[in-house]
């Protein structure tokens, strides 16, 4: 009796959405037998971690073939190609399209050994309908790649330019998700900030978030992922300031704290900027909490240099961190760069995450004894407004908000 396809993600919540739409358009092409698995290229680890999933999954699905996708078979199909556990290999459009997966379903599996295309060609994403994760909180694609090039980013080039899903789409999808039963929205993209760049008037973010607001009265929770601070628009912040609805917590991309590694970079925002956007965020909403990505090592980092990106979280007020050792991506300019030594990047790494540890620790302390909505994800985990997890002391039904107050915490999650 044959099995339906095992899909295995790696990398983003991006990533994670587009596997869901992969898995009906994969059940309803009638593909069987099949692992599929969804790469990242974020960096060099990611796509080691990839080829070491695929002859995992190989080991253990024997006789299964093994179709390789997301963004590292984008930008490296040879290197997927080249092993013999992989019998395709689908680039990041091929992937959301119906026909790829019909196509996959026929009796001599495709013709076409590398299906992977000029992903900068492509000028439109689409809105694909999926009915969320689990039973508590839903993702929705609203944009997909990025006109920016920063100097140590490999992205662009496995998504493309940026596209956005016209406003009309996404509200449609939350509505449905709504009507299933979520109570909670995440907005997911690239590049977040440059929704709406390419569509008819240019309208930006902020729009888009007023709009489905407005559009859907009764969704309870909406949030955006991961946004560029300084691309923010005045809409966006008055939405932050008088929508209870959005969510109390921004994940930003800040990648450094000092002006030259940022201009080495080639970021669009400066230390200031950073500071500056927490810190009227956190005035047009108390309470807000802020994650960031931050790159430890980044080629000619001096310890000065990494020291002003440590005092960045402090100075930002950061709670959540999540930290990178710089890892050379072939074809980046940053890969031709005078290297910091392995060793040094490894101890700057552990430092920034030690300092991270300590945020988090001094955030969770000052919740004791409040009280606060959550979403329910498991029986007996859930999330705050601000994102930050809380463990229950007895089992609750997925998917559900209440009031609970935090009697302690373990210096990762809080205790309810």
């Amino acid at each position: 009796m044959s099995a339906p396809p095992i899909f295995a993600t790696l990398g983003c919540r991006l990533n994670a959405y587009e596997s869901e739409a992969m898995a009906e358009m994969a059940q309803a092409a009638g593909l069987e037998s099949a692992v599929i698995v969804n790469t990242c290229a974020v960096t060099a680890e990611a796509v080691r971690k990839a080829r070491q999933e695929i002859r995992r999954l190989s080991r253990e699905n024997p006789g299964a073939p093994i179709i390789v996708t997301g963004c590292a078979a984008q930008t490296e199909p040879e290197t997927f190609a080249a092993m013999p556990e992989v019998a395709r290999v689908v680039g990041n459009h091929e992937k959301m399209q119906p026909a790829t997966w019909a196509s996959l379903a026929a009796p001599d599996f495709g013709t076409e050994r590398v299906m992977v295309d000029d992903i900068m060609s492509v000028r439109e994403t689409a809105g694909h309908l999926i009915d969320g994760f689990g039973r508590h909180r839903a993702y929705v694609q609203v944009q997909n790649g990025c006109d920016h090039r920063c100097t140590f980013c490999i992205i662009p080039y496995g998504r493309g330019n940026s596209r956005s899903v016209p406003a009309g789409v996404v509200v449609d999808q939350i509505k449905r998700l709504r009507d299933r039963g979520f109570n909670e929205v995440v907005l997911t993209g690239v590049d977040l900030t440059s929704w709406g760049a390419d569509l008819p008037g240019a309208p930006r973010l902020g729009n888009l978030v007023r709009r489905i607001l407005k559009m859907v009265p009764d969704l309870p929770r909406l949030r955006i992922s991961s946004i560029d601070s300084i691309e923010a628009d005045p809409e966006l912040m008055e939405a932050i300031a008088t929508e209870p609805r959005l969510m109390p917590h921004l994940h930003l991309s800040l990648q450094h704290g000092d002006d030259l590694i940022l201009k080495r970079m080639k970021r669009r925002h400066l230390r200031d900027d950073a500071i500056a956007f927490c810190e009227e965020a956190r005035r047009l909403r108390p309470g807000i909490v802020f994650g960031a990505d931050i790159i430890a090592g980044f080629p000619t980092e001096t310890e000065a240099h990494f020291e002003n990106s440590m005092k960045l979280v402090e100075d930002c007020g950061l709670t959540f961190l999540h930290v990178f050792p710089y890892s050379a991506r072939a074809g980046t300019p940053a890969a031709r760069m005078p290297r910091v030594p392995g060793p040094a990047i490894k101890d700057r790494a552990a430092r920034l995450r030690a300092v991270g540890e300590a945020a988090l620790a001094a955030h969770l302390a000052a919740q004791v004894g409040r009280t606060h909505r959550v979403l329910t994800e498991g029986p007996r985990l859930g999330r705050t407004e601000q994102f930050t997890e809380v463990a229950f002391d007895r089992d609750l039904p997925e998917g559900t908000l209440l009031d609970v107050t935090i009697t302690g915490h373990d210096g990762t999650r809080l205790a309810a």
